[in-house]
């Protein structure tokens, strides 16, 4: 790429970040109330995203080769248990994937 190219590239890159930063506030001010839709996805949204989640992570699990599963089975259930001893997705996800971690570099 030329200097011209990356300067617009990192320019266009900039402006994106902003505009995705701003458009909320700009869209939605704080002294009107957020149509019911929105307040709707903000409901939804992330168990709906949390469910893709574990779909996307077992998707390619293979029960009938190699550790059956195992480490995948043990890594639902402590985000399972980390999330309703806690409630905090990120706990949960960050736990579940340290022990899956952990298990398949050094267990399995």
């Amino acid at each position: 790429m030329t200097t011209a190219q990356q300067i617009i590239t990192i320019a266009m890159a900039v402006l994106a970040t902003a505009l995705t930063r701003f458009l909320p506030f700009i869209i939605f001010p704080a002294g009107k109330e957020a149509p019911k839709f929105i307040k709707y996805l903000g409901k939804v949204l992330p168990a709906a995203v949390f469910g893709f989640l574990v779909v996307y992570c077992l998707k390619n699990v293979d029960i009938l080769s190699g550790s059956h599963g195992i480490p995948e089975l043990i890594a639902v259930a402590v985000v399972a248990v980390l999330h309703l001893w806690k409630r905090q997705m990120l706990l949960s996800i960050l736990g579940g994937t340290v022990v899956y971690m952990l298990l398949i570099q050094l267990v399995f």
